[in-house]
């Protein structure tokens, strides 16, 4: 039976041979292996990975949130299994909660699409520069000529991708800073 290749190994050979292809020198052709490769794939199974995780919070979360009321519904007549009725309600409410909190604390969903946002917008433009169209059509005839716009923009996409995380983690710590102030503030003032 063949070995089926995954699909950063495939984007790694594809890629990497288009690369091999073009008429750039080799240091032009390890940037584009080193850097923008790398992010792509990188981008990619960051994606991946958000989105696994995001999928199985929110599915034990659903699931989890319609076993508790079905639980809680049963009258069973045998005490033993009123008890442990009880602890699975328990349980199932606890590991709902868990999840919920787990994800919104780590923001699988929103790191999910950034990445993906991220991943497609490296190889968009990836494709861009190596059909020589888009932006790299106007006035260039080479790649060797594209090639420092195409770097620029590489380097700018990644920078949005960096910007736009550390502002979601910003604004989390302000909100967390925020609410520990406000509770800070209502355990001093007197209660009436």
């Amino acid at each position: 039976m063949a070995k089926t290749t995954s699909y950063p190994d495939w984007l790694k050979a594809e890629f990497g041979g288009l690369i091999d292809e073009l008429g750039v020198d080799q240091q032009r052709k390890r940037f584009l292996k080193s850097r923008w490769l790398d992010q792509v794939i990188w981008t990619e199974g960051k994606a991946n990975q958000a989105r696994n995780r995001y999928y199985l919070l929110r599915l034990t979360t659903v699931v989890g949130a319609l076993l508790v009321p079905a639980l809680v519904s049963l009258d069973p007549s045998d005490e033993t299994l009123g008890d442990a009725l009880r602890i699975a309600t328990w349980v199932v409410s606890l590991v709902v909660a868990v999840s919920a909190a787990v994800e919104q604390f780590f923001h699988f969903g929103d790191r999910w699409r950034n990445y993906r946002r991220t991943a497609e917008r490296l190889k968009a433009e990836g494709w861009l520069y190596l059909q020589l169209s888009g932006p790299y059509a106007a006035t260039r005839a080479t790649h060797g000529a594209a090639y420092p716009a195409f770097a620029l923009r590489v380097e700018e996409l990644i920078q949005a991708d960096v910007d736009a995380y550390l502002t979601e983690v910003a604004v989390e710590k302000e909100k967390k800073e925020e609410k520990n102030k406000e509770m800070q503030q209502d355990e001093a003032s007197p209660s009436g």
